[in-house]
């Protein structure tokens, strides 16, 4: 009683601050507005925005119900166009200072949570003093009163959501982009580094040895002998560059015998637990085993780790990899590309790492990506009682639905005078069509009765797991 009594006491000294900052705010905005001072604005907006945030924030600790911050994302930074200016609608400039000042001025000016949040200042210090007599009575019920109010003009509207959402999606296409490119760039320098230097090595041993075939075959055919070795160290050459596209063990095993065959090859004593019900996509497969491979390089080369281990297991649709080392620590996706490539590839599936890795170890690389393993059919465990009653409902809907529903419907319709065992046949004219609709609705009752409960039963709070039925 006394936290919330000192809750309402804060909402209500916060009218001492919000009246001022109301009167600064229209002042301001009739500054730029009427008098043209229009970077005035920017001002204003930003000392609402800070007002309105501290609301968000406080509202959402003492009630428990989070309002998301409604805003449009911010306009990404001018770029210059090839002959290296910068353009504004139809102005070009030399510098990206009036470019990035005109988006934020459209930006803020458009986006409507700016006058949401006007709005809000404006009336919420009489919101609050209509809200008082219930504030001090009972508090509890004020305080989500008020929640209700700040969530009805601060919290995210549809439009800011898409827009975020847009953001988020243009951020990873680019990040998608960039680690498809990086890829092609290590691929074709692995072929013109290593496979195609050592064929054009083969290519000149050839030719030497054509022309010492005739003059000196001995010599030749010791250059045949170095040509049929660069061929083999060439195809394994060629083979692992295959390998850092594709694994063939990955697309014909799987990720599970892929991570497996990855931790034999290692330098490391890897021990590798996979728990996973069904295999992922492939491209989510892929981006999974690269990760772990760049992971063990990095413990084995730059981390000084003796043995490592791998953890794979799924949670649903979620699917979870740990790599643990017991190596020096010290790992800082700042400090590398390679960790950067791992957050690049897993930002394509809304995936994201988390490292703990202190100075002198363990090193612990945790990959969290969520919805990306399969969702089978499941049938719900249900208790013996519920259980039973469901088989009833089947066993039992058939009999006033059809035989004491419909087929009586038929036979009035028809004028069948066949009475059999049909009930409502027997029963005065006035009431055959009334049993007969009573017989259709509780048998179509009974029916979604018995696909309800189940359903019903999985959603509910605390209740049990679901047991797969994929037929694996």
């Amino acid at each position: 009683m006394l936290v919330r009594m000192g809750r309402v006491s804060v909402l209500i000294a916060l009218i001492v601050v919000q009246v001022p900052v109301t009167v600064l705010s229209l002042c301001l905005l009739l500054a730029t507005f009427a008098l043209g001072l229009v970077f005035l604005f920017q001002p204003q907006v930003r000392l609402v925005r800070g007002l309105a945030e501290d609301t968000r924030r406080m509202v959402g600790e003492w009630t428990g119900s989070e309002i998301a911050s409604p805003y449009l994302p911010e306009p990404p930074p001018p770029r210059p166009g090839a002959d290296g200016m910068y353009r504004s609608a139809r102005t070009l400039y030399r510098s990206p200072r009036v470019p990035a000042w005109n988006d934020r001025w459209k930006w803020l000016i458009t986006d409507p949570a700016t006058w949401r949040d006007d709005l809000w200042l404006l009336l919420d210090p009489l919101v609050k003093v209509g809200l008082l007599p219930v504030l001090l009575t009972v508090p509890a019920r004020g305080l989500r009163l008020y929640g209700l109010w700040c969530e009805l003009l601060l919290s995210a509207t549809r439009a800011s959501r898409l827009a975020s959402q847009v953001t988020h999606l243009n951020r990873v296409r680019d990040l998608a982009a960039g680690s498809q490119a990086a890829e092609l760039r290590r691929i074709e320098r692995d072929l013109h580094d290593g496979t195609q230097a050592r064929l054009v090595a083969i290519g000149m041993t050839l030719g030497a040895a054509d022309e010492l075939l005739d003059s000196d075959p001995a010599a030749a055919r010791a250059l045949l002998g170095k040509a049929r070795e660069a061929s083999s160290d060439t195809l394994t050459e060629l083979r692992r560059v295959i390998r850092g596209i594709h694994p063939p063990v990955l697309a014909e095993r799987g990720l599970a015998d892929a991570v497996r065959a990855l931790a034999m090859d290692s330098a490391l004593p890897v021990s590798v637990a996979v728990d996973l019900a069904h295999r992922p996509d492939p491209p989510v497969e892929a981006a999974v085993y690269f990760a772990v491979s760049e992971l063990l390089a990095n413990a084995a080369r730059h981390g000084g780790a003796d043995t490592a281990t791998i953890d794979i297991r799924g949670a649903g649709p979620d699917l979870r990899v740990t790599v643990a080392d017991d190596g020096l620590g010290g790992a800082d996706p700042a400090k590398g590309s390679g960790l950067r490539g791992i957050e690049r590839r897993l930002a394509a599936f809304d995936g994201v790492m988390a490292i703990s890795s202190p100075a002198g170890g363990p090193t612990n690389v945790t990959l969290d990506l969520r919805r990306v393993l399969p969702e089978h059919w499941t049938l719900p465990r249900l208790p013996r009682w519920k259980a039973a009653l469901v088989g009833f409902l089947y066993l039992t809907a058939w009999c006033p639905l059809f035989p004491q529903g419909l087929v009586p419907a038929v036979f009035k319709v028809f004028g069948v005078e066949e009475k059999a065992w049909f009930l409502a046949l027997y029963l005065p004219p006035p009431w055959q069509w009334p049993v007969i609709a009573f017989m259709v609705t509780l048998g179509v009752t009974m029916y979604v009765l018995a696909l309800v409960l189940p359903v019903g039963h999985t959603r509910e709070p605390g209740g049990t797991e679901n047991r797969p039925c994929d037929g694996r």
